[in-house]
């Protein structure tokens, strides 16, 4: 038996890297940035008196990022199975000590944010991380109690606790993110499908309770201007219609890169959680497309990755990360065509943040180092 781990490690090690999966990534990568610059340089102009503020940091982040996804690829990843519940903890009790502590961001009522000197950045984004490797890691190593009551709400309570102390912050969509991510590896790693039912009626139910609750004031506020987002069309409906001007004056072929009107400080930030909307200005409906497809094939890839993994903790490991990768960007390009309420979430690889681009091109350097060890041929 420790000889088989023995050569599976080796193999993990040693093997090739995933160089289709590493395709995707990469030029999802420059086509990010490409559409940052265009998306933001004139915002950047006029807030920062420089059209390369953005870019510029976030190029050095791609660059810093892409590296430490190569460095991180080569490392086993059964390395960090190892801190699985250290780090789970760490990021737990960050997230706790924000709530009971003043905003660190500056005129910002959200409890969101981590300043550590020049760095900032959101917990969250670390807690998807923390409870795909922690689901990965447990239920890998139980995963013949996946039929046991007591073992799922063990896992239910971990996810539980996690969610509950990013949707006080409050952030909606981490929240919905965590959660989907957490019951996504349960129903993978063997759920019956009793629970999967009990568990749906019971997020549904409580998910329209909590909305209709008004526990928390924005969550109404945003239902509403979902709904009709031109009952404030200067105020709170503005971002959404702009945003919807901005894709229809698109059509097919676009208005070409660099040619966008709506970024001409109509669309509010357009490099952050709505640059897909100016890509579809950009690029018109043709090249929103195509880069919807880039999404669904890197998506695919991961997805092969995590089917010929040596083991089930790193078919997990593969699984959650790309998951989370596909459904993030999924749900950035619903809020910005208004298909499901504003919940902030930024687009992968393409919303302006060195710190999350790291993260994110970090969690695709593991993806690459499960494919070292994967069976897939010619990968």
């Amino acid at each position: 038996m420790a000889s088989k781990a023995l050569k599976r490690t080796k193999r993990a090690r040693l093997g090739k890297m995933d160089i289709t999966f590493l395709s995707f990534v990469l030029i999802l990568l420059t086509t990010g940035l490409v559409m940052l610059f265009s998306a933001s340089y004139v915002y950047s102009l006029e807030y920062y008196d420089n059209s390369y503020h953005f870019i510029s940091r976030q190029a050095i982040f791609a660059l810093a990022g892409v590296g430490i996804m190569l460095f991180v690829s080569r490392i086993d990843y059964h390395f960090f199975r190892k801190f699985a519940w250290v780090f789970f903890g760490i990021i737990i009790l960050i997230l706790f000590i924000l709530l009971i502590i003043p905003p660190m961001v500056q005129n910002m009522d959200v409890k969101r944010w981590l300043v550590i000197g020049p760095i900032n950045f959101q917990p969250s984004e670390l807690a998807k991380f923390a409870i795909i490797l922690l689901f990965s890691s447990l239920i890998a190593a139980n995963y013949k109690q996946m039929k046991n009551v007591g073992f799922i709400a063990f896992l239910v309570g971990i996810l539980g606790v996690t969610c509950v102390l990013i949707v006080l912050e409050p952030h909606l969509s981490a929240t919905v993110l965590v959660f989907s991510i957490g019951m996504v590896l349960l129903i993978v790693g063997g759920l019956p499908k009793i629970y999967m039912i009990i568990g749906g009626i019971a997020t549904a139910v409580g998910g329209v309770i909590f909305a209709l609750s008004g526990a928390i004031s924005y969550v109404s506020d945003r239902l509403a201007y979902w709904i009709d987002p031109w009952s404030d069309a200067t105020g709170k409906g503005f971002q959404t219609i702009q945003s919807l001007l901005a894709i229809g004056s698109g059509n097919i072929l676009g208005r070409g890169i660099g040619q966008s009107r709506q970024k001409h400080l109509w669309v509010p930030e357009p490099h952050n959680d709505f640059i897909f909307s100016i890509v579809c200005e950009e690029l018109g409906l043709i090249g929103a497309v195509i880069i919807v497809l880039l999404f669904c094939l890197l998506i695919w890839r991961g997805f092969t990755i995590a089917m010929h993994a040596p083991d089930k903790f790193g078919s997990l490991l593969a699984l959650g990360l790309t998951f989370q990768v596909g459904l993030q960007a999924m749900l950035n390009i619903w809020v910005v065509t208004n298909t499901i309420p504003n919940t902030g979430i930024s687009l992968p690889f393409f919303s302006y943040g060195g710190t999350s681009l790291l993260i994110l091109l970090a969690e695709m350097g593991i993806v690459l180092s499960v494919s070292r060890g994967s069976s897939i041929d010619g990968g």
